[in-house]
């Protein structure tokens, strides 16, 4: 929770099948949040791989495996979304907008911050 009382809270109802009180069997969401984990994993390791391939082949090779584990680890993330497992917090356009402004005021520390304008 934001701690904001006027965000919004944002989700989906939980599948009617999942018990209340989770038990130690492994459920459906056990098993597609250890998909996500591993999915996320990869994608790290994957761009640790496309920053330090050295030939131009293989750097494509690995960007497209980059992106294909990306669009996985979305869809897992969007699937748990739809049944209810991640919930996300609506927020103020004042808020947002007063984030931005002190992003762009740090940005001026940046040394190419005339790229984010």
């Amino acid at each position: 929770m934001s701690g904001n009382p006027n965000s919004q809270t944002i989700k989906n109802p939980k599948p009617s099948y999942e018990p209340k009180e989770k038990g130690p069997e492994l459920n459906d969401r056990d098993r597609v949040n250890d998909i996500l984990a591993m999915e996320k994993y990869l994608t790290d390791s994957f761009n640790v791989s496309a920053r330090e391939a050295s030939h131009p082949a293989l750097h494509e090779d690995i960007l497209t495996v980059l992106m294909e584990t990306h669009r996985c680890q979305y869809d897992m993330y969007e699937m748990m979304f739809k049944k209810g497992h991640y919930k996300l917090e609506g927020e103020q356009q004042a808020k947002l907008d007063q984030t931005y402004d002190q992003f762009l005021k740090y940005a001026t520390q940046f040394p190419y911050s005339s790229q984010l304008q």
